[in-house]
């Protein structure tokens, strides 16, 4: 149920969280709707779901210093308690200690009864003990003191480490950490980027143009999104910077005829209609009904005409497919460990082991839309995942398997962008190198002609 109480809607959303395969932000949403939370109260619960989320791994730490038990030993309800104290505690410069560790063993008593006295010790054992907190060694342990310090899984951190090196990898760690910013896509069939500047100016929000994207707008706006000027009327939606390169990668034409293969929730589709200047067909599909109706809403609330959605399995598109489309995007289904910022419930569920399974899905979807590529057209495969194994690895297979194409080398059509490029001309952005956008990877693949 709902309550009004910040600290326990928080719990208890984070021990829903633990127990089922949800997503904090819809949840997140639902209770600040429901209208029991007011004021600063709901700026709290926000904080302490994703602050916890995102420093689990370093609370955890912190636990297994001060407790008796092991943090995996301790009953959820403990476990999550515990968090949200340390978490006030450690990270919340604005919550007085007295405020932090009274208000957690509140909440115990209310929620767990017998664990109060526990809780309690672990707390105050943990706020005096606070400088003799151990790590392991930077130097010996390299992946045990990023995973600790920064808060990510060990075998995240060691695949950081052996595409990075030790010094990129923990500024990618810390960078991987923090709140990922509020990233706006200008739609320039109604307004200019300068101009929704100005009107977000009038009502005293900033929008700070991004470097790379010429429609992208940084935002410092606090409550929802929705309720921003222009939002209802179309001037604009939320898709960060890198997402909108992956489809300027693409670089659709007006006229043309193109097709994105995993649409939902549309940013990428919209945006193509937008570079095509409303003129041709951009063909969206996706497995769910429900999924391309974010896509529809969302080309409607844009004005956007030419997306017409279809309901399908991208790793077996329509016959009449065939050699009919000048481009083609797979934005494929992948780990998201690019975006792990955004998502921090997900870096905790997953493993090397997902990685393998989504690449079997990847390589028949890729092989899928390469059937769909007229002769000479280009084909765009991207994820916001930093996995090799779901980039580079997929992309090398695929051209082993397809001597019809060939991975050109972006910084060649894009010099402005050539920091992005690998150097086989990949595109790949990371948010500790590249003003904080997420974590993507694109490549694109030329169809040769008759």
């Amino acid at each position: 149920m709902p309550s009004p109480n910040p600290r326990r809607a928080a719990a208890d959303l984070l021990l829903r969280i633990e127990h089922e395969a949800i997503f904090a932000d819809q949840f997140i949403d639902r209770e600040l709707s429901g209208g029991l939370l007011q004021g600063a109260d709901r700026g709290l619960f926000t904080e302490l779901v994703y602050g916890v989320l995102r420093r689990r791994g370093t609370l955890d730490h912190i636990i297994g210093q001060f407790s008796t038990q092991p943090p995996d030993k301790l009953e959820p309800a403990v476990r999550v308690l515990l968090r949200i104290g340390l978490y006030q505690l450690f990270f919340l410069d604005r919550v007085p200690v007295s405020a932090a560790v009274n208000e957690t063993v509140n909440l115990a008593a209310a929620m767990i009864p017998r664990a109060k006295g526990f809780i309690n010790a672990v707390l105050r054992s943990a706020d005096r003990g606070r400088d003799s907190i151990g790590y392991p060694d930077r130097e010996k342990y390299p992946a045990g003191f990023l995973a600790a310090v920064y808060s990510h899984p060990g075998w995240l951190v060691e695949q950081w480490l052996a595409q990075l090196g030790p010094v990129e990898s923990e500024a990618l760690a810390a960078a991987m950490g923090e709140q990922p910013p509020l990233t706006a896509r200008v739609n320039t069939l109604i307004i200019s980027r300068d101009a929704l500047r100005a009107r977000l100016a009038d009502a005293g929000i900033v929008a700070t143009p991004c470097r790379y994207s010429p429609f992208a707008l940084k935002l410092q706006a606090p409550g929802g999104v929705e309720l921003l000027p222009g939002f209802r009327e179309g001037h604009f939606t939320i898709q960060d910077e890198s997402s909108q390169l992956a489809a300027l990668l693409l670089d659709p034409q007006p006229g043309e005829r193109v097709l994105d293969l995993c649409a939902a929730p549309g940013g990428k589709a919209t945006l193509m209609a937008q570079l095509m200047e409303n003129r041709g067909s951009v063909t969206a599909c996706d497995l769910t009904d429900s999924k391309l109706c974010r896509v529809a809403e969302s080309a409607a609330r844009l004005g956007i005409s030419i997306i017409s959605t279809l309901r399908g399995d991208a790793t077996t598109p329509p016959a009449g497919f065939s050699e009919g489309f000048h481009r083609v995007l797979v934005d494929a289904p992948c780990s998201g460990l690019g975006v792990i910022r955004r998502n921090p419930e997900g870096k905790w569920r997953k493993g090397p082991q997902d990685l393998q399974r989504l690449a079997v899905t990847q390589k028949k979807i890729l092989r899928a839309a390469a059937d769909c590529v007229a002769p000479g057209g280009l084909l765009l495969y991207a994820t916001c995942s930093t996995s090799e194994s779901e980039n580079e690895s997929i992309v090398d297979e695929f051209l082993a398997r397809s001597p019809g194409f060939v991975l050109e080398n972006g910084r060649e059509f894009f010099p402005h962008l050539a920091d992005f490029f690998t150097e086989r001309g990949m595109f790949r952005s990371w948010p500790h190198r590249h003003d904080g956008m997420d974590g993507f990877c694109a490549a694109r693949l030329r169809k040769k002609g008759c």
